[in-house]
């Protein structure tokens, strides 16, 4: 139903639109009584098998939504009932920003792909802590973090620290994104030294809670080996406990779109079937320098059950969705979580 009447529906408004409405419409739906109990048996699946034990937390099924299309925390009980097994909020930064000009996403139907240039949009952290102290759903929330776009590299650490201070009680773990393309220069924080400290600092802020909460970093594919094994060893030194990989991708080799189409669309990170591939090598090159001790999240390109598959077979922990939310729809989970549980 979705990919035949949904959603050709939705890919006749520009991207943007239709993923504001898309959540308006949920949001509304989940106003009607009975809607919530109806969306969880037609999109939930519970087995067993599903549950991953990581992080010193349960997961109820390995397959997450990523960071980014409940950038404000304002969804987590609606979007709860259509199977995910954890959800990731973000990227929130300290203070408010409107992001970058748009347009500034675009879809490439041809590669069953997206390109973002969001440039971390959303309401400021204290905005999602007042939403998160609403929610209903014991769903769990990853806080992926990142520092406003007038922050320096220099002092990005204090934005850092600021939404650990403020998300602390109401997230299970956290997700540094020094990864993104859309915001100038900050992928200057992947560099062995900057990232050692950012990292150091955080779990030392962490250190001081009453409750350790993990850590993980959010890395970008587009990485040679030896600067993932800077990742990995910093990560062993300290002490971070894992990684997500990846966020999108600023290549765009490979593709159907037309070099024209893709010289109109300009800059943006690439999400979807193109990064499938390149995403999986990250993970499987991690996994095995990192050996079984750490956690890994794989992100990029699950457009299908397989897709899913492949990133656990080759070393992943869990899973992410979410342009194979947009192109396949809720479905999706559900399906993942049968082929895994073998149903």
């Amino acid at each position: 139903m979705y990919k035949a009447l949904i959603r050709p529906l939705l890919f006749l408004m520009n991207p943007e639109q239709a993923h504001h409405f898309t959540l308006r419409a949920l949001k509304f739906l989940c106003t009607i009584p009975g809607t919530k109990s109806f969306l969880h048996a037609l999109f939930v699946q519970r087995h067993p098998v599903l549950e991953r034990k990581l992080l010193g937390l349960t997961f109820p099924n390995p397959v997450g939504l990523a960071a980014g299309l409940d950038k404000d925390a304002a969804m987590i009980d609606e979007l709860s009932c259509l199977g995910f097994g954890f959800m990731e909020i973000g990227t929130l930064t300290p203070r408010p920003q409107s992001g970058n000009e748009k347009p500034r996403l675009f879809r490439l139907p041809a590669d069953h792909a997206l390109i973002n240039r969001m440039g971390f949009n959303n309401d400021g952290v204290e905005a999602a802590v007042r939403r998160l102290k609403k929610r209903v759903s014991n769903i769990i929330v990853g806080g992926n973090i990142g520092r406003n776009k007038l922050t320096a590299n220099e002092t990005a650490e204090d934005d850092y620290l600021s939404c650990v201070e403020a998300l602390y009680p109401y997230v299970d773990y956290f997700v540094v994104n020094v990864s993104s393309p859309n915001t100038p220069g900050l992928r200057g924080l992947q560099e062995k030294g900057p990232l050692k400290q950012l990292l150091n600092s955080v779990k030392k802020a962490l250190g001081s809670k009453e409750k350790l909460k993990p850590v993980l970093l959010k890395i970008a594919p587009d990485l040679a080996h030896d600067q993932l094994d800077d990742i990995v060893d910093i990560i062993m030194v300290t002490g971070t406990d894992g990684v997500i990989a990846t966020n999108t991708t600023i290549s765009r080799e490979g593709l159907k779109t037309s070099q024209d189409q893709l010289k109109a669309i300009g800059q943006g990170g690439l999400s979807g079937a193109p990064l499938r591939d390149k995403s999986t090598e990250v993970v499987r090159y991690l996994r095995t320098k990192l050996g079984s001790g750490f956690a890994i999240i794989a992100s990029g390109g699950v457009m299908t059950e397989i897709d899913a598959l492949q990133k656990l077979e080759v070393g992943a922990d869990l899973v992410q969705v979410y342009t194979g939310f947009v192109y396949e729809g809720p479905g999706l989970v559900k399906r993942i979580c049968r082929r895994i549980a073998k149903l």
